[in-house]
């Protein structure tokens, strides 16, 4: 008698149930139409003989058998997800670069080190720079592809990650958020913070003046820490000894970025495609709602 198997694609659509709460928002992420996934939840209860979900309105609540089984999938899942890439792994080889500001590498350590994992015949090379030098290199094919900000003025690339920009100042020293307010801001042209800073409080009728320029939060920290500047960061720059300042500041609200890859013009090298899809699912499982 051969024994019963599950049906992967089936699981992949518990999951993504599991995941987004619905069977609509479900169907959005597998491109889907929403009967396809009733269907194969469905056709899984079928299969197994037992009541998975019930309906809370348009949410989904799992019963205890469907918990167990969503703990079983995302193994399966991941299994067949790490068997595809052992086998595929040992075709990839090759040199890859990869373009990325200095606060953004810091997203990155899980991915570079899993990457080298894969593809251990892969040689790596990061540099670091502005995301507007970077974005220009890739279009130049001086590199392979680069994480960055989308740039206003020249937006291209894949956009990956939308992050909110928030008004930061030191844990336990801060600035007195009169006029003109001090502030740690980007180089001219280093990113678009810089302008999205400036433009929001020209709008709200505020002045500032420039305290400290660098091309990295890590070059801006220690003047904010210190409280003598405030600086514009997202949520993954805001370290233990920054605070973010909210609606009560009387500063403006700000906007939010978006975080894009950027490829080289001609069809990518398989590294670089590779590097992509795992810089692309990091990001997209600590996607920030805009």
């Amino acid at each position: 008698m051969r024994a019963p198997t599950f049906d992967l694609t089936l699981l992949r659509t518990l999951v993504a149930i599991a995941d987004t709460g619905s069977v609509t928002a479900a169907a959005k992420r597998l491109a889907y139409t929403q009967s396809t996934v009733s269907m194969q939840l469905k056709r899984l209860e079928a299969q197994l003989g037992l009541v998975l979900h019930e309906r809370e309105g348009r949410r989904v609540r799992f019963t205890a058998e469907g918990e167990r089984l969503i703990t079983h999938a995302r193994k399966l899942l991941t299994l067949n997800e790490e068997a595809w890439r052992d086998m595929q792994a040992r075709q990839v080889s090759g040199e890859l670069t990869l373009g990325i500001p200095e606060d953004y590498a810091l997203l990155l350590p899980s991915v570079f080190s899993y990457f080298h994992q894969l593809y251990p015949s892969v040689g790596l090379e990061v540099i670091c720079g502005t995301s507007a030098d970077l974005a220009e290199r890739v279009k130049n094919a001086e590199m392979d592809l680069a994480l960055v900000t989308r740039q206003r003025r020249s937006p291209g690339g894949e956009v990956i990650r939308r992050e909110p920009l928030y008004w930061a100042v030191g844990l336990r020293h801060q600035p007195l958020l009169s006029d003109p307010l001090p502030l740690a801001l980007y180089t001219p042209g280093a990113d678009v913070f810089r302008e999205v800073a400036e433009q929001a409080l020209q709008n709200a009728g505020r002045q500032w003046r420039v305290a400290y320029t660098s091309q990295s939060m890590s070059g801006l920290a220690p003047m904010v820490m210190a409280g003598l500047a405030i600086a514009v960061v997202t949520r993954s720059m805001l370290k233990p000894t920054l605070k973010p300042l909210d609606e009560n500041s009387g500063l403006p609200a700000l906007p939010s970025i978006e975080l894009a890859l950027h490829w080289a013009p001609h069809r990518p090298s398989e590294p670089a495609r590779r590097l992509g899809e795992l810089i692309r699912e990091q990001l997209a499982n600590e996607w920030v709602p805009v």
